[in-house]
């Protein structure tokens, strides 16, 4: 693939700590990128801010300043990460929907495609910019906005399952499903908004685990384990 996007939660990039970030964690997701990157691949990036703020568990904030808060960690967290994939020796930028200052870019298609044809990483931070939209809908809305072949989604665990595995141990895994059987079924993958535009737009995704070895270069260089979710 020549351009692909991928989505890092928040709490995956804190390891066992759950809150904050673990360096150890980041660096090595930095190094299997900078692989990917070296080998001709343009990447983009989403990161979730689990890490920091999970605003839908409050019942005393309201939910539109809940989401504006959420937006801020993904910004926290694109600005940390871009620093460690820099240390590693790659050109990154951030691109937010939203004025942020000196400290990132304002988002457009134009700007986004000339930064990926100078072989940077660009993190996509900050979300749709709008409230009620979770990063899943960031990230399909710009993966498709980029023409991306596809999205790549790191999780906790390495696929989509019938069931929650930690609560069934007789879950079954899919090696392959169709998103239509993933919005009916109710799988969640993706929230059905994101769901919904990959269907529409036909976005592929391919979802797996981010805490097995060389899991990122893995999946994209076709020695995917995962699950595919075909459109």
């Amino acid at each position: 693939m020549k351009r692909v996007f991928l989505k890092l939660s928040g709490e995956a990039l804190a390891g066992e700590k759950k809150t904050g970030f673990d360096e150890p964690t980041v660096t090595e997701v930095a190094r299997q990128v900078k692989q990917i990157v070296d080998g001709g691949c343009q990447v983009g990036i989403v990161i979730g801010g689990g890490n920091f703020w999970r605003g839908r568990s409050s019942e005393t904030i309201d939910r539109t300043k809940a989401d504006q808060i959420g937006m801020l960690a993904t910004i926290m967290n694109c600005i940390y990460v871009s620093e460690i994939f820099r240390s590693v020796g790659m050109m990154t930028q951030i691109l937010t929907p939203f004025e942020c200052g000196s400290m990132t870019k304002l988002f457009s298609k134009d700007r986004a495609s000339k930064y990926f044809e100078k072989g940077m990483v660009v993190f996509f931070a900050g979300g749709t910019g709008h409230p009620y939209f979770s990063t899943d809908t960031g990230i399909v809305l710009r993966a498709i906005e980029m023409d991306a072949e596809g999205i790549f989604l790191a999780k906790a665990i390495d696929g989509v399952y019938d069931s929650d595995p930690k609560v069934n141990p007789a879950a079954k895994k899919y090696d392959e499903v169709s998103i239509q059987e993933v919005i009916d079924k109710k799988l969640a993958v993706v929230d059905l908004t994101a769901s919904i535009m990959c269907m529409e737009n036909k976005m592929p995704m391919y979802v797996f685990g981010l805490n097995e070895p060389d899991s990122i270069v893995n999946a994209m260089s076709g020695k995917f384990n995962g699950t595919k979710v075909t459109v």
